[in-house]
């Protein structure tokens, strides 16, 4: 809807923040930017502490870590006063859902998770599974209420004590471009098989190559990229809908519903009947069969 308004009034690329819930010292923002490769980056400053949840696009989120790119499933790290800048130079648009602290409950929060200061030493967490959880309720919250603050708090304690300062190795400026296309392709095809020789081809690497480089851009191999975001789209269609879990196994891309459950499982801790069963009245009104 963004993205086409943009088109039409042939206004400039803009980021805007549609608040959803808050509290105390901490918010929720749902963001969307309409930024292209056409739209010329400038530096911000973060005011608060903030974990962007990246709902869906790509862009390139350079601060004084480095630069990385950002795809669907990955979590922005933001520190306050930190500054930074966003580019879309591979793609136009994206969408996140933005946790934000301020500074005096942030610190209190990662003191209580086991962490000095309050700020964080890296900008960005690979899609995981020990966040999966957390992610998809992130996810649902947006469809329908949820308890946000309870939602924020515990998001906040898990990703402190993943982000430990680490030093990365030096991203060749090619990549992130080469891996964008990638996962702009999968996103778009989340539901197809994918072959590695394809996927490196779109990459314009060796399928050696570009495995290596792939998992040093996003943190994940293609493999659990796509695993992970077929199981992203499950959850929020097991509580938007009342499709089978069968068919929903389908329609996200696996083809063995017992491969489906397992991977299921082994993601957010339950079955997919359970999860769904943990939302009562998900999916009233919805089109499809109990």
């Amino acid at each position: 809807m963004a993205l086409r308004r943009k088109a039409q009034t042939g206004a400039p690329g803009a980021a805007e923040g549609r608040p959803v819930a808050s509290g105390e010292g901490w918010r929720v923002l749902d963001i969307v930017c309409t930024s292209g490769p056409e739209d010329r980056p400038f530096e911000e400053r973060h005011a608060s502490a903030s974990i962007s949840l990246v709902l869906s696009g790509s862009f390139v989120y350079r601060s004084d870590h480095g630069s990385c790119l950002m795809a669907p499933g990955a979590l922005l790290l933001g520190s306050p006063r930190q500054t930074f800048e966003c580019s879309h130079p591979h793609g136009e648009g994206d969408r996140c859902l933005s946790f934000q602290f301020d500074p005096g409950l942030f610190e209190r929060l990662a003191h209580d998770a086991g962490s000095r200061g309050g700020a964080f030493g890296l900008d960005r967490l690979p899609p995981l599974r020990a966040l999966a959880p957390l992610a998809a309720r992130a996810r649902r919250a947006l469809a329908r209420p949820d308890s946000f603050e309870e939602l924020a708090l515990e998001l906040a304690g898990a990703v402190v004590q993943m982000a430990h300062p680490a030093r990365p190795g030096r991203i060749p400026a090619q990549d992130p471009a080469r891996v964008a296309r990638v996962l702009r392709h999968l996103e778009s095809r989340m539901a197809q098989s994918q072959k590695l020789a394809d996927l490196a081809r779109i990459a314009g690497l060796s399928p050696y190559h570009f495995l290596r480089t792939f998992k040093r851009v996003t943190g994940v191999t293609p493999h659990q990229w796509l695993l992970r975001a077929r199981l992203r789209e499950a959850a929020q269609r097991l509580v938007a809908s009342r499709d089978p879990v069968t068919e929903i196994a389908l329609q996200v891309g696996f083809q063995d519903l017992s491969n489906f459950i397992h991977s299921f499982r082994a993601e957010f801790g339950m079955s997919p009947r359970r999860y769904r069963a943990r939302f009562p009245g998900a999916g009233e009104g919805a089109r499809g069969r109990t």
